[in-house]
């Protein structure tokens, strides 16, 4: 079987007499598009379920071999033609990238790529703490192929309590040019989200500032100056005594930029007990959804827009501060 550009044995009889009866051995033999690479960057091609961190402390434990003699030495380089084994056991990372059949909202599928409605709660991928129950678990037992993708096809986030559309690829053609789509901000992205004190000033605010890890707590990122560029346009939907039901476009995609950038000019989401906020109206989570999505599809050139209904906790949490909800049609009227 060919996989990541390398042969992999699946004969039984290649598995080493001694793995124990947790471990796996293959056997591979490296190929013309790896000759000359470090050997913990080529078994990283071999078996991307596994870290490099971890694929490196087996070769210093020796349990990789190259032309039937022991590696030692990650930064190693291999040749074509170079026949080699590794013995993996399974670790809580290893098994995250398994299919589990959940009910997942696709508002659109195409042989290229699906656009699914994430609920909150729903982790997107697997990490610490989350090695299963994920949305790439859930896209893995969906489709099939999507186990030759990297990420499954996954090609940008949302944080586990964030609902909304998210873009996913079916194919690496298209993957590789949505990836490209997105660094260009070629997607256009929106939010909606309930907020903290009343908003005040001018309706729209452009926000520009450089997001990184918070210097006092590595847990969760802040403005910094040596952060990476970060601009978002928010715009007041309408005001209550409490907050502020507000619309966020995001022309960068840092980690929790709506979150970092909201808080920092005075209005922490509800909810966000990370970056000030606190429970309110009932919301239990941070409040905030992406509701609408649109790209030019990458691979047919049609112009796609997409569009998710509240969930129902964002539109009691809006009744009960008395904000105007009127279904959807009335944000993407006032959509830019």
């Amino acid at each position: 079987m060919n996989q990541g550009n390398f042969i992999i044995s699946t004969d039984p009889h290649d598995d080493l007499a001694d793995a124990g009866p947790d471990a796996e051995t293959r056997a591979f033999i490296v190929d013309a598009a790896h000759h000359g690479r470090r050997l913990d960057h080529a078994l990283a091609a071999l078996v991307p379920e596994f870290s490099r961190n971890y694929l490196q402390q087996l070769i210093e434990a020796g349990a990789v071999t190259i032309n039937r003699i022991a590696a030692t030495r990650s930064s190693q380089k291999v040749k074509a033609g170079d026949e080699g084994t590794v013995e993996l056991k399974p670790t809580p990372q290893s098994q995250a990238f398994k299919p589990e059949a959940m009910d997942l909202d696709v508002v659109h599928e195409d042989e290229h790529l699906l656009v699914v409605n994430k609920p909150a709660g729903l982790v997107v991928h697997p990490a610490p703490g989350n090695w299963s129950g994920t949305l790439l678990n859930g896209l893995l037992a969906r489709d099939p192929l999507a186990s030759t993708l990297p990420r499954a096809g996954i090609v940008h986030r949302l944080d586990k309590d964030t609902s909304g559309l998210m873009v996913v690829a079916r194919t690496r053609a298209a993957m590789d040019l949505l990836v490209a789509m997105i660094a260009a901000r070629d997607v256009s992205r929106q939010y909606v989200a309930l907020a903290h004190r009343t908003w005040g000033g001018t309706i729209t605010r452009h926000v520009d500032a450089p997001i990184g890890r918070d210097p006092r707590n590595r847990l969760r990122m802040a403005v910094v100056e040596t952060g990476k560029p970060a601009q978002t346009d928010f715009e007041l939907l309408q005001d209550a005594e409490e907050g502020c039901w507000v619309r966020a476009t995001l022309h960068t995609g840092r980690t929790h930029q709506i979150r970092v950038h909201m808080a920092h000019i005075g209005h922490p989401l509800v909810a966000d007990e990370v970056y000030g906020g606190t429970p309110a109206a009932s919301m239990k989570r941070q409040a905030l959804h992406a509701f609408r999505l649109g790209f030019v599809h990458p691979v047919t050139g049609m112009e796609l827009e997409f569009h998710a209904p509240l969930p129902p906790d964002i539109q009691h949490a809006l009744g009960i501060w008395g904000l105007r909800y009127n279904d959807l049609e009335w944000l993407t009227r006032h959509a830019p």
